[in-house]
């Protein structure tokens, strides 16, 4: 039993294919190749491997059959191939550009595959030229490009081949999820154009009901900037021509300036494609904003034929002049450029191997896990880490205004208004655990109902939950805490007696009941925010309030004033003063007065301004929870798919050609912006090769 592992999944299909039909490949060496062509065993001599990369688009072999004969056997994009053939293949190339279409319209990655005899002096003229160039210490490859140009031409077609590319389980659905939560989705693949199209009808990323889809495929500066300006003003008419750039201040205190290109408001859905061609034009500094501009108007961006460097340009540019978050997601070494460029970069780890899972800062194996990671998890942790901010800046404001109230009464003396020891402790022992369980495990709405509706993703893209506004919002309401939380206290404790007739009107009581007024607003705030109890919560929060009750009693006893007689001063305060009934009242009407407002705040803006989170939360109460997720979705069968790929990444001809044999496996790429992603692999099967028409049987390039 055979188990072929290859430089990339296509070539093994096409292996796989061939072995199916009688010509089975059985071993190699750094020097040979053996096959069993219909049962007889045949070994060639590789001569040399002139490797692909991104400029060249297409791969050689040059071997010696046993024979003697001495062959170039090319395979790459059908538009390269073509370019070198020999005229005598007009014909030929004409069926097969029919047969590459007819491919391109069942949704398959094709191939062009191309021949020619080489005659044995110039071969070892070839080689020595070849060998000089391999070991030159500068220019090597430069020079190794001319030579790959100088052999590679007057070719003969053999033919074409079709792989079908599956797209994972569950890509469609995820993207279009990801749509409805307002995320910005851009394609950069590869891939030629009529491929790149087909991927984004197959991932529901171009629709049918879209009013128009641009295509940019101009050769030059002035083309390419007449098509978008064309496409931005039919989508826009009555925009400015120019595009308004605003300068921002950003960075830690806003000392940093930034240029943001503000959004427009587009009636519809459009798409944008453009090639790599193009796309080079269009990245230059004079025309950049009107790309990023136009762009930005669209639905869906796809950018086709582009390299690994201008995958990495267009996330830089989204960053430089867009006020968002950039999110990569690719599966092989041409997305490592686009992962790095990225705020944050995904790496999918499966049949295109490790290199963009070694440069991510996630990896998954399955694209469809990005929607639980955006849509549940990120939400989840924007939504707790906000929380988080508020409620920490609220208990320490309303901490420390109440010592600024307090100056003006002690002559501004530095004197503390509450024990030293609860200073100390109050935000390591008695307000740290509540807010740790609810950064940790509060949610707004369950997993099932974040799938349902992607849109609650929305409140964090416009920062809603903490930003300057909310910042401010916080220190007044922390303001206002303290105000009732020092007068109320202070009024009250005022020329009060006890039940028996003594004064209980001294410093150490009215620190007492302060620091216990505090205590129990900033608990109670933390459960108005809660929206999820658990366990955990419960403990954490009740046994908080347990903790300072047991505290305060033991370090004011009278034990251990005679332990301690210097360090717990505060002896007897604890007994004398919360034996009062006017101390609890108190509590209560402090506590009352600093909750109350909130709660009737919080009502009226839920019934006259809900937002999205309030009304699912309300729908989440009303109704039955959605059915869970399926573990493998059903993909959508779409009647346009990919067509031709090819990796990006260097070859690896230096090592089949060694003695070492490290065979890794690089990649097709895909997408940026907000969300840039890349659609990956699932599977890869080989259809039938397209026989050669009878009326060309008889010609020289017959063999197919």
């Amino acid at each position: 039993e055979l188990n072929y592992q290859a430089q990339s999944p296509d070539e093994g299909a096409l292996v796989t294919a061939a072995r199916n039909f009688g010509f089975v490949f059985r071993s190699r060496t750094p020097e040979t190749i053996t096959i069993m062509e219909m049962g007889e065993k045949v070994t060639y001599e590789l001569l040399a491997v002139l490797d692909f990369n991104n400029v060249r688009k297409r791969m050689s072999v040059i071997v010696r059959s046993p024979d003697g004969k001495m062959t170039l056997y090319c395979k790459g994009a059908d538009t390269i191939i073509f370019e070198r053939l020999d005229r005598s293949c007009k014909k030929l190339m004409k069926v097969t550009t029919g047969h590459l279409n007819e491919y391109a319209g069942d949704g398959l990655r094709t191939l062009a595959l191309a021949y020619k005899h080489l005659e044995e002096s110039y071969m070892e003229e070839w080689i020595q030229r070849h060998h000089e160039a391999s070991t030159a210490l500068e220019g090597r490859e430069e020079r190794l490009d001319q030579l790959y140009e100088e052999i590679e031409k007057d070719m003969i077609l053999l033919g074409a081949t079709a792989v079908e590319d599956k797209l994972q389980d569950g890509v469609p659905h995820t993207i279009e999820q990801l749509a409805k939560a307002d995320i910005k989705i851009w394609v950069l693949t590869g891939d030629k154009q009529e491929t790149a199209e087909n991927i984004g009808y197959s991932c529901n990323m171009l629709r049918e009901e879209m009013k128009d889809v641009f295509i940019v495929a101009a050769n030059t500066t002035e083309g390419v900037k007449q098509e978008l300006q064309y496409a931005r003003r039919k989508m826009c008419p009555g925009a400015a021509e120019e595009p308004t750039v605003t300068k921002v201040r950003a960075g830690l205190f806003w000392l940093k300036k930034m240029e943001t290109v503000q959004d427009e408001k587009v009636e519809g859905e459009y798409g944008l494609i453009i090639n790599g061609h193009s796309l080079a034009f269009a990245l230059e500094k004079d025309l950049e904003l009107e790309l990023l501009r136009t762009a930005c108007m669209c639905q869906t961006v796809i950018c086709c034929r582009v390299t690994p460097l201008q995958k990495a340009q267009v996330v830089e540019l989204v960053k430089k002049y867009k006020q968002a978050i950039t999110l990569a997601i690719g599966d092989g070494a041409n997305d490592v450029s686009m992962i790095k460029a990225a705020h944050i970069g995904v790496g999918i780890s499966g049949q295109e191997g490790m290199q963009a899972v070694l440069s991510s800062d996630f990896s998954f194996a399955q694209f469809r896990y990005l929607q639980r990671l955006l849509l549940v998890h990120g939400r989840w942790s924007y939504l707790r880490m906000c929380k988080f901010l508020q409620y920490f800046f609220y208990k320490n404001f309303t901490f420390t205004f109440v010592h600024f109230w307090y100056a003006f009464f002690c002559g501004f003396s530095a004197q503390t208004v509450y024990d030293e020891w609860f200073i100390a402790l109050y935000n390591l022992v008695y307000t740290c655990l509540p807010i740790l369980s609810l950064s940790l495990f509060d949610q707004d709405v369950n997993d099932r109902w974040s799938f349902q509706y992607p849109q609650l993703y929305s409140p964090g893209q416009l920062n809603m939950y903490f930003s300057k506004k909310a910042f401010v919002r916080c220190m007044m309401h922390s303001c206002y805490s303290s105000l009732v939380l020092f007068f109320i206290p202070w009024g009250a404790m005022h020329d009060t007696v006890r039940d028996d007739g003594r004064e209980l009107v001294d410093y150490q009581s009215f620190a007492l009941l302060a620091q216990t007024c505090l205590l129990v607003v900033v608990s109670a705030q933390l459960c108005i925010d809660t929206y999820y109890w658990t366990t955990v919560n419960q403990f954490f929060v009740w046994g908080s309030l347990a903790a300072y009750i047991a505290i305060t009693l033991t370090m004011y006893s009278n034990g251990t004033f005679l332990i301690f007689t210097s360090i717990f001063p505060f002896v007897g305060a604890a007994r004398n003063s919360l034996n009062q009934p006017n101390v609890w009242l108190t509590i209560f009407l402090a506590s009352l007065l600093c909750i109350l407002p909130v709660v009737a705040l919080r009502f009226i803006l839920i019934q006259m301004r809900p937002t999205i989170n309030d009304k699912v939360r309300h729908k989440m109460q009303m109704e039955a929870p959605p059915a869970p997720a399926p573990r493998r979705p059903v993909r959508r069968v779409s009647t346009r798919r990919s067509g031709y790929a090819f990796s990006h990444s260097q070859g690896y001809g230096a090592l089949v050609t060694s003695e070492r044999f490290l065979f890794k496996r690089p990649l097709k790429s895909l997408l940026a912006f907000s969300i840039q992603t890349d659609l990956p692999l699932a599977t890869n099967q080989a259809k039938l090769f397209r026989p050669i028409p009878e009326e060309i049987e008889g010609s020289q390039s017959s063999q197919s």
